[in-house]
């Protein structure tokens, strides 16, 4: 019985370890990181929200928190709006090149917003 499920099981297990490597913080770099732009797109919703912004001549793509983690830091969708000016302070990409970074804490207004307040910043 075990034979028939185990190499399924283990394909499965292989196939979905991209996956499991992206969430969380894995595949960011350890140290603090600060970046500030203009939002040019929203996608929100799980299992993260995302906005793009323009920084210069770059584009960087920003992890906000999933849906009720916004809402816990009183991040509302409105907020994240095209046209908003953001700073961002998190963790960005560790792969060279790639301008990803997921935001610990969001800057729109003035306003501080701490989407992982048990995490230290």
């Amino acid at each position: 019985m075990f034979k028939r499920y185990a190499l399924p099981l283990a394909a499965m297990l292989l196939l979905s370890q991209p996956s499991w490597a992206h969430h969380g913080w894995g595949w960011a770099v350890d140290e603090e990181f600060e970046v500030s732009g203009r939002i040019v797109e929203v996608r929100l919703g799980y299992p993260h929200g995302e906005v793009d912004i323009q920084v210069g001549e770059e584009r960087w793509v920003v992890e906000v928190g999933q849906p009720y983690r916004n809402t816990d830091a009183g991040l509302s969708d409105s907020l994240l709006a095209k046209g908003v000016w953001i700073t961002v302070h998190g963790h960005r990409s560790a792969r060279a090149g790639e301008r990803l970074v997921k935001a610990e804490r969001v800057v729109i207004g003035g306003v501080s917003y701490n989407l992982y307040p048990d995490r230290e910043s």
